[in-house]
């Protein structure tokens, strides 16, 4: 039976056709590898996400964490989900096999998670998260750390969050104020709140490891005095085993329109509820050196950023199969054409509109996947780099490609998902189909790790012009390439490839042009974002046509369809995107609050 949470031939198209990621295993870090293991590894995957995660999706949603006082109620189904998660070893996939990992390329490791993904995104916020604090603190914590929480994470007997946001900062880190008192034992006290934590309180497991940023007073103003601590919620002996309850209280959980499986946490450190030895204050331990914590904090956040556009495009993909299916099974009216009313029905699959929101869905999907296993894959050949400068040159263009793919699936994998509701017609925003629940939980990523407005200020403000456009220019010369390529193919791909060349030629003289003014460039900047995202999935949707080039069957016949449609009806949406932008235009900018 095939799947409805991913298509497999599309991960292996791009996997092995595409991004040839066999090819990894010719290099040292994944030389015990082979095709056959990263299968294995997807088999496993999905068989896990359709056993103990799909079937409480919805029960999950319908019954959210509950807050008595003192414990965090959860559905018993996602306890089990995560037991069967941890037991398989998937903390550690993509983590060195010297502190109990798998070693698996982030690609293939990208692939196979997003099958949990796209099965119950509620229950698999606990898993990520562990997997990404366990990640940063492998790179950045000591090795007294590594083995006191992250091999605990490994076991799946410690899950892990990210505590960033306060309630009166929000996004505005350089605003938090949550303090870190030093001790004459080299510990922490911790004193303040965080809100908007995931994952932040329940019983899942035996403890939960917060990485938590504040400020230790004297140091220096804004984001440069910002420092990360590991918090958790029972201190941790030397030898392993569980001491007393530490100073971190649960003021309340938040109440969501999705990912309600996840508990969201406002958190109190140092509110006097639990003194560990007596004491005032959380319990921390500094990671790394002072005042560095944020330029830490990014190595989750950034994997974290990646997680969301590829949570956001399995939540699209798997509303685009299901509106596929019923699309198929549905039978409703007649052709245009057809005057006889004794004729019968027709699948809705047969009208056209409905194959424009389909091909739309498919569009969109596939391309938010290869993009997000294209980021990754840029992982691995940096992490795996032996020339630095080979290194540096994936991770320019990956630090500028993060932000993109991060927003780009979760606005337009949730448009999936919106016209997955459309083409189930009135059924569709019924609680007894999926869709609308994708829909809603979809509609979280726009704002989770970074709001859609706030990665349009990195791109356009950071990303562009760092390293004096260094990252642009290693962006330009991959799409060029490609452009190259299919003009060399011939046919419809250089075709495609012109239209590809002249308007991003034209995003690139417009960006020169931006900072002649900048506030009015900045107050585009999500203008921006969504312009250049598009060219980056056009190019995308160009590599993805190249690699099906001269292949045969209908699953390449969709392949090529797909990639027609969006340089048909998607690269277009950009050309008024760029007049504006070109535009200097100030009506955001002059607009008044007492306008309103």
């Amino acid at each position: 039976m095939r799947s409805m949470l991913l298509s497999r031939r599309d991960l292996e198209f791009l996997l092995y056709e595409w991004l040839r990621v066999q090819e990894l295993t010719e290099l040292p870090r994944f030389e015990e590898h082979s095709r056959e293991t990263f299968d294995g590894f997807l088999d496993l995957c999905e068989d896990l996400a359709t056993q103990y995660f799909a079937p409480h999706n919805k029960l999950g949603d319908a019954n959210e964490p509950s807050f008595d006082g003192e414990r965090v109620t959860l559905i018993p189904e996602v306890k089990a989900a995560v037991e069967a998660f941890t037991k398989a070893n998937l903390i550690g996939a993509a983590m060195d096999a010297e502190i109990g990992g798998l070693q698996l390329p982030a690609t293939v490791e990208a692939a196979g998670f997003g099958f949990f993904q796209a099965a119950n995104v509620g229950t698999t916020g606990y898993l990520f998260l562990t997997v990404g604090n366990a990640n940063l603190l492998a790179a950045h914590g000591t090795p007294e750390q590594v083995e006191r929480f992250v091999q605990p994470m490994l076991e799946g007997r410690f899950t892990g969050t990210m505590c960033l946001s306060e309630p009166q900062a929000g996004s505005s880190l350089a605003d938090i104020v949550t303090r870190a008192e030093p001790q004459p034992d080299g510990t922490y006290r911790l004193f303040g709140s965080k809100m908007w934590i995931s994952g932040g309180d329940h019983e899942l497991t035996e403890n939960i490891v917060h990485l938590v940023l504040a400020k230790i007073p004297g140091g220096p103003a804004g984001t440069k005095g910002i420092s990360l601590f590991v918090v958790p919620k029972y201190l941790v002996a030397e030898d392993g085993s569980l001491g007393p309850r530490n100073d971190v209280a649960l003021a309340g959980l938040n109440h969501k329109m999705g990912y309600r499986g996840t508990t969201n946490t406002v958190l109190n450190f140092g509110e006097g509820k639990h003194n560990p030895n007596g004491a005032p204050g959380a319990v921390g331990y500094l990671v790394g050196e002072p005042h560095r914590g944020l330029s830490y904090m990014f190595h989750m956040m950034n994997e974290a950023r990646l997680g969301v556009g590829l949570g956001a495009t399995a939540l699209g993909y798997t509303g685009y199969l299901k509106s596929l299916d019923y699309a198929r099974q549905r039978n409703q009216g007649r052709a245009v054409t057809a005057k006889d009313p004794a004729t019968p029905q027709i699948p809705i699959i047969e009208h056209a509109d409905v194959k424009r929101m389909l091909l739309a869905q498919k569009a969109y999907a596939e391309g938010a996947l290869a993009l997000l296993l294209y980021c990754n894959r840029l992982v691995d050949l940096a992490r795996t780099a032996a020339d630095p400068a080979v290194e540096r040159e994936h991770t320019l263009l990956l630090e500028i490609l993060t932000g993109v793919a991060k927003s780009w699936p979760s606005q337009w994998c949730l448009e999936a998902n919106n016209l997955a509701i459309q083409v189930h017609g009135g059924y569709g925003y019924t609680r007894e189909y999926d869709v609308e629940q994708h829909y809603r939980d979809n509609r979280l990523n726009p704002i989770h790790e970074g709001t859609h407005g706030i990665q349009g200020l990195d791109l356009l403000g950071r990303k562009v012009v760092q390293h004096e456009g260094a990252s642009l220019r290693l962006l330009t010369d991959r799409i060029t390439g490609t452009v190259r390529t299919a003009t060399e193919t011939g046919g419809v791909a250089a075709e495609y490839a012109a239209q590809l060349d002249t308007s991003w030629q034209r995003l690139l003289a417009v960006t020169a042009g931006l900072f002649a003014d900048p506030a009015a460039a900045m107050a585009q900047a999500t203008v921006y974002l969504e312009a250049f995202g598009h060219h980056v999935v056009a190019w995308i949707w160009l590599e993805q046509l190249l690699a099906a080039e001269g292949q045969e069957g209908d699953f390449y016949a969709g392949k090529r369809a797909a990639a027609r449609y969006f340089f048909a009806y998607e690269l277009p949406k950009t050309a008024p995107q760029l007049d504006l932008l070109a535009s200097g235009d100030r009506t955001t900018l002059e607009m008044r609050d007492a306008w309103f």
